[in-house]
């Protein structure tokens, strides 16, 4: 009895063992056949042995997936009408496709197989259902790139991010109670392209692409109607006062309204005010001090410019913040003080034009400090030498620097005018008053 059964369990063992046998061999055929028909575009004869082996062995090799996304696509594309029950099998077999990848994706892992992870993968799946779907569900595109963006973060594409906002951007004309989650989409996907340039930068290939994103984001948000300050009043005016206590939330509202140069808004300013009760920081300093100068309290805004200036951190964004204390005390014809700001910003960015425009521009309206107009006019002397040294540390100001030159140049005084005082061409003079600077006859 005991041999018996020993002999039933060799027969049973020996007919598994055939079987696989068989098996691997028409995977492995099956396989090479599908991959040379691919390879060659032949698609047609490409499907059944991909197919087979997709089904019945698909962790033989990974290039079972990617051959087949080639395959049917270029299948899909082939068949015009996309209500075609053809077309509709070949994209089911797509969409499976990427399923059985994300389902398979740990196990290639796990034999060393190099492959995008599970969320990149989603992402991947999304942007060809949004190309080949006969008919895009925008809510079930949004959630899959959602995924995809925040599991894969700066991994995801360039493609998944631009897809990402894409997709969001859809969904807020579907919904517009969508507009704020657009926005914050906005954020994420700008965010995680520039952190993705950033490690990409030795990679052409990649850089480019990114690239390309970044612009193509900014495209989208411009042209989606929330991005001018009436719309993002409109949208966080009635929040930031609901989530007055909520530091995280406060934040984001003041980088968004910061980015759209939305600084003279109410609601940034109070996201400011708040946020700034709750953790002082420069950003948060400089709301204040819109604030304080919107309601005509000048001194209490130097105040808060003066308190950013010395929380922020990097050396670049000080300067612009002494600058920017400079212009509303220029608005406010506090002359000397704005001139100080706009030096105390130079000392922090030295290659910064706009403060030597701006002190150009002070000394041009107020030049008098002598009885003799001839040595009054000899101040725009002093203020087109500003103008070029604008110039010559910050090309970018070039052509304002140049405008500027050409109309006040117009104002200097003539040569017999100043030879009667005792002066000419080359001689150095000392304008006096507030502005107290030597320059050049010429």
């Amino acid at each position: 009895m005991k041999i018996k059964t020993l002999m039933a369990l060799l027969i049973l063992s020996t007919g598994t063992m055939t079987a696989v046998a068989q098996e691997a061999p028409n995977c492995n055929q099956n396989s090479s056949i599908s991959h040379e028909a691919v390879r060659s575009g032949n698609f047609k004869d490409a499907y059944l042995p991909w197919k087979a082996v997709r089904d019945n062995c698909p962790l033989l090799r990974y290039y079972t997936f990617t051959d087949g996304y080639k395959l049917l696509k270029g299948l899909m594309t082939q068949i015009k009408d996309k209500n075609n029950p053809e077309y509709q099998k070949y994209f089911n077999d797509l969409m499976e496709t990427h399923d059985l990848r994300m389902k398979y994706t740990p196990d290639f892992l796990a034999k060393g197989t190099k492959v995008s992870s599970v969320d990149e993968a989603l992402g991947v799946k999304a942007m060809d259902y949004i190309s080949f779907a006969p008919k895009v569900d925008v809510n079930e595109a949004y959630q899959w790139l959602t995924q995809s963006v925040n599991g894969a973060k700066s991994e995801s594409e360039a493609a998944t991010l631009f897809y990402f906002l894409q997709e969001s951007l859809d969904k807020l004309k579907q919904d517009p109670a969508h507009k704020e989650q657009f926005i914050q989409d906005y954020l994420l996907a700008s965010d995680l392209t520039e952190q993705a340039l950033v490690r990409d930068s030795a990679d052409a290939r990649k850089k480019a692409a990114y690239t390309t994103t970044k612009e193509n984001l900014v495209a989208l948000f411009v042209n989606s109607g929330t991005a001018d300050c009436e719309s993002l009043q409109e949208i966080y005016g009635p929040k930031v006062e609901a989530n007055q206590s909520d530091l995280e939330y406060l934040k984001k509202v003041l980088d968004i309204m910061k980015m759209m140069k939305c600084t003279e808004s109410d609601a940034y300013q109070q996201a400011a005010y708040y946020s700034y009760r709750i953790n002082p920081t420069a950003d948060a300093a400089l709301g204040c001090a819109y604030q304080a100068y919107k309601k005509g309290d000048l001194n209490g805004a130097v105040k808060f410019f003066d308190e950013a200036v010395e929380l922020e951190p990097n050396t670049d964004k000080k300067g612009e913040a002494a600058y920017t204390a400079a212009a509303v005390l220029a608005q406010a014809k506090r002359y000397s003080e704005a001139r100080s700001y706009c030096l105390k910003a130079l000392g922090f960015k030295p290659n910064y034009g706009a403060p030597y425009i701006l002190i150009a521009n002070l000394y041009a309206a107020a030049p008098n400090w002598s009885d003799e107009p001839a040595l009054n006019k000899c101040t725009f002397f002093a203020i087109i030498d500003k103008l070029q040294r604008a110039k010559a540390v910050d090309p970018s100001v070039t052509e304002e620097a140049n405008k500027l030159i050409a109309t006040y140049s117009a104002y200097t005084p003539k040569t017999k005018d100043l030879f009667m005082l005792g002066y000419k061409n080359g001689d150095s003079i000392k304008i006096g008053g507030w502005i107290g600077e030597t320059t050049t006859i010429r």
